[in-house]
C-alpha cells in the first residue's frame, strides 16, 4: 500500500509567532463534557439512529456557533451482507479574518465500531462500543476548537471535517475502513486546502504521541510543525520520534498528493473493546492535543 502513495510536495505554510499569552485557553473540561455527551448516546454505528441523533446534536452545535455546515450523504454497500448503509460526513466552514487567507482542514472521525473484536470477554465481541477514545476524543478536540474560533477568529478559514465510516470494517480488510475521507476526497478538495489534521484516538489517561511513519515520510514539513510547536508550548504528551505506522483517514488525503498527518496514539490497551469508555480518558489528554492545535491555528 505504502509503495502506491504520491511524495507530498511542500505545505507551503506561513506561520506567525505569537506568544501563548495571545491564544485562547482552550477547555479540557469542556472538551470532555463534549467527549461524554457524544458517548451519551450510545454507539454511533453508521446507520443507527444513535448515530442520526448524534449528528443532529452536532449540526446544532456548529451552525449555533456560526459556522456553515454541509452535510454530505453517501452509500456504503457491505461486503458481508450487501446492505446498504447510509454515512454522512459533517464539515463546518469557519471564516477568517482574512477573505483571501488559506483555507486549512481539521478532521476526526465520529462513528464508532459496530464489534469488539478484542474485547478479553469473548461473548461481547460482536456487540458495537463506545468509542469514547476511539472516535469521540477527536471530534470533542474539534468541538471545543470551534468554540474558541466562533469567538476569536483566526487570520485563516478554518474547515472542520467530522467524518462518518472510518471503522466500519472487519480486522484486515482495509477496503471497508475510512469510508468517510474515502468519499471526502472525490470532491475536488485537493486545491481548496493546504493541509489536513487528522486527530484520532488523543483522548487516553496516559497520552503518549509518537509521530506517526508515514505522516513523517510524506508530509515532513507539517509533522515538523506539530511536534516543533508541542515542544514550543512545553506539550510533553508528544514524543519527538517515530513510534508506528498506521492507517487512519490521513492515508485518504494522502493519495490524492494533499499534505497530510495524524496524531494519535495508538498505544491504547482499551481498542476495539467495549471497555473503551469515558472513564479511560482524561481532560489534561485533551487539553494537551486542544493547546498545540490552537497554536497552530492562530498562527497560519
Amino acid at each position: 500500500m505504502v509503495t502506491a502513495f504520491l511524495v507530498v510536495g511542500s505545505c507551503l505554510l506561513s506561520c506567525r509567532n505569537n506568544s501563548p499569552s495571545d491564544l485562547p485557553s482552550f477547555s479540557g473540561q469542556r472538551s470532555f463534557e463534549y467527549l461524554q455527551k457524544q458517548v451519551s448516546f450510545g454507539p454511533r454505528v453508521p446507520g443507527t439512529d444513535n448515530g442520526a441523533i448524534c449528528r443532529k446534536y452536532f449540526r446544532e452545535f456548529l451552525g449555533n456557533l456560526g459556522a456553515r455546515i454541509d452535510m454530505v450523504s453517501f452509500l456504503h454497500i457491505d461486503k458481508i451482507t450487501g446492505k446498504e448503509i447510509p454515512m454522512i460526513n459533517i464539515i463546518a466552514h469557519f471564516r477568517g479574518k482574512d477573505a483571501n487567507a488559506n483555507t486549512y482542514l481539521f478532521a476526526a472521525h465520529y462513528d464508532s465500531r459496530p464489534r469488539a473484536e478484542y474485547d478479553p470477554d469473548s461473548t461481547k465481541r460482536n456487540m458495537p462500543i463506545d468509542g469514547a477514545n476511539d472516535g469521540a476524543s477527536g471530534i470533542a478536540v474539534l468541538m471545543e476548537l470551534a468554540n474558541l474560533i466562533s469567538v476569536k477568529p483566526p487570520r485563516a478559514n478554518i474547515d472542520f471535517a467530522l467524518l462518518d465510516g472510518e471503522d466500519w470494517g472487519l480486522p484486515g480488510d482495509h477496503d471497508e475502513y475510512f469510508l468517510g475521507s474515502k468519499e471526502f476526497i472525490k470532491r475536488s478538495i485537493k486545491e481548496k486546502y493546504k493541509f489536513v489534521i487528522v486527530i484520532d484516538m488523543i483522548g487516553d489517561s496516559d497520552l503518549k504521541i509518537y509521530r506517526e511513519e508515514y505522516s513523517s515520510r510524506y508530509s515532513l514539513e507539517l509533522t515538523n510543525l506539530i511536534w516543533n510547536k508541542a515542544k514550543k508550548l512545553g506539550v510533553n504528551a508528544f514524543v519527538d520520534s517515530i513510534g508506528y505506522a498506521i492507517l487512519d483517514d490521513h492515508i485518504s488525503f494522502m493519495t490524492i498528493g494533499l499534505p497530510s498527518a495524524v496524531i494519535i496514539d495508538f498505544n491504547y490497551p482499551y481498542w476495539h473493546t467495549t471497555s473503551d469508555t469515558p472513564d479511560k480518558c482524561s481532560p489534561k489528554s485533551l487539553e494537551a492535543v486542544g493547546r498545540v492545535l490552537t497554536a497552530i491555528i492562530y498562527e497560519l
